[in-house]
């Protein structure tokens, strides 16, 4: 029955709604591949099989009694930036390593009351500030298809726990690409929600704003996250930025564009090109009518226009800490807040006057267009040693440029998911990102389903 983990969250929840296995079933068979994988992987960071045996056996008194729940007896994981009330929860960071989560987030809540049993937090970078999953906490998480590599970041322990099978769905984040681009380098699918899709009302808090950093929805299938999203999604009272997505079908003829370079002449390893253009002509060939687009973004827009806030608020936020102890921090979160120190209030101003001009010219394609599609990242993963790679397409890129695809429509308040759509350099996994206009996140998840299906590409690791 172990088998069971890798058919998926509906799967696993109609075998324990029939009564044909318990939730404490299903929770062993999680505990009994994180006990054997992840030593090597360092995916799940948090891990007690006694609480989520506990948590399980609540779930099959609950069903005794008549509960059901969409996700009933799923195991899932959290990231650890995000509360699970009890737990300890770090942020990647000596910061906060002896933090315990006075309550739950909305989300891990809502997961937890569907029927979900937690299993186990997720490894980060340092305060997600990064998209190489390592800190001085726990250390680096490594890729399952190949423990020399890095999964990505910095939802990187989620993708990874998904890529070894631990769980068929995850709770990530995303504020510049940190659930969508670890999931293309781990063959998963990762969701950004749009903005106040998900509510985020208790927690640690983004560093630069509630609207950009969102909560990310994975899976080892779109079903997978798209279920998860259905959990975790919709208003609550204690969050004024929440809103109600969009309950309809994507148009029957909708118009879509392809972007391989986003129009902005961005750095792309060919064989990340190859697999995406490939794609491209599978969707085509299955009837999907698919025109070469860009968007015509506001000068000077590239994938780290937006860093003088995240610097700016990293100074703020953690500034007088790195004052009395520069050894709480690893290099990345030292520089934002060095730079930060430096920032003037005019640059963060235009920074974010730069983040509406970016929505608006989003929003206005959109107006042409139902769908965008581009790769998810500019290269396949790279050796767990480096913190990004410095070379793409023989070109020297900085510590963003394998970032370049995902972080614009964080800005844009956009929904974007990450689905595997073919591999590039020995086998690894390459990501298709497809993205859709503002609060239209359940047509985005029916289209990525059909381009899952289309493409037939094989899920995790």
């Amino acid at each position: 029955m172990t088998e069971l983990l890798d058919q998926g969250a509906a799967a696993i929840a109609n075998a324990v709604r029939a009564g044909k296995l318990r939730a404490r079933d299903v929770a062993e068979m999680a505990i009994a591949r994180v006990e054997a994988r992840n030593p090597g992987l360092t995916a799940v960071v948090d891990f007690n099989p006694a609480e989520a045996r506990a948590a399980a056996e609540a779930v099959d008194a609950r069903r005794k009694q008549g509960f059901d729940g969409p996700i009933l007896g799923v195991p899932y994981t959290v990231k650890d930036t995000t509360w699970v009330e009890g737990r300890r929860i770090t942020n990647g960071s000596l910061l906060y390593k002896d933090f315990i989560a006075p309550r739950d987030a909305v989300a891990a809540e809502r997961l937890k009351a569907a029927g979900g049993i937690f299993l186990g937090m997720t490894n980060t970078p340092e305060m997600a500030a990064k998209g190489h999953t390592e800190n001085k906490v726990y250390g680096p998480t490594r890729h399952p298809m190949n423990p020399s590599l890095t999964p990505g970041g910095s939802s990187g322990g989620a993708a990874a726990a998904l890529a070894a099978g631990f769980t068929p769905i995850a709770l990530g984040t995303d504020g510049g690409g940190s659930g969508r681009r670890p999931a293309s380098h781990c063959g998963v699918v990762g969701l950004k929600t749009s903005a106040g899709a998900i509510p985020s009302p208790f927690g640690f808090g983004g560093s630069y704003g509630p609207l950009y950093g969102v909560t990310a929805p994975m899976g080892r299938t779109v079903a997978d996250a798209k279920v998860a999203f259905e959990v975790m999604a919709g208003p609550d009272p204690h969050d004024p930025h929440s809103v109600a997505t969009f309950n309809i079908a994507p148009p029957s003829q909708p118009r879509i564009a392809y972007s391989p370079r986003l129009g902005l002449g961005v750095a792309v390893d060919p064989d990340v090109m190859a697999a995406v253009d490939t794609a491209i002509e599978t969707l085509r060939a299955a009837g999907w009518r698919i025109e070469t687009a860009d968007i015509s973004w506001p000068d000077g827009t590239n994938e780290s226009a937006f860093g003088a806030v995240n610097a700016a608020a990293s100074a703020l936020l953690y500034g007088e800490h790195e004052s009395r102890d520069k050894n709480l921090f690893g290099d990345n979160v030292t520089s934002l807040i060095e730079r930060g120190r430096s920032i003037v209030g005019t640059d963060v101003v235009a920074a974010f006057r730069f983040a509406d001009a970016c929505a608006r010219a989003v929003a206005q394609f959109f107006t042409s267009y139902d769908y965008l599609l581009t790769p998810t990242t500019a290269c396949v993963s790279w050796p767990v040693e480096q913190v990004y790679p410095k070379v793409i397409e023989n070109r020297e890129v900085g510590p963003r440029g394998h970032a370049a695809f995902t972080p614009l429509f964080n800005l844009a308040l956009t929904p974007g998911i990450s689905v595997p759509c073919g591999s590039g350099r020995d086998g690894l996994p390459v990501g298709l990102q497809i993205v859709a206009p503002r609060l239209h996140d359940r047509p985005l998840l029916a289209m990525a389903q059909r381009a899952e299906t289309a493409l037939g590409v094989h899920t995790g690791v």
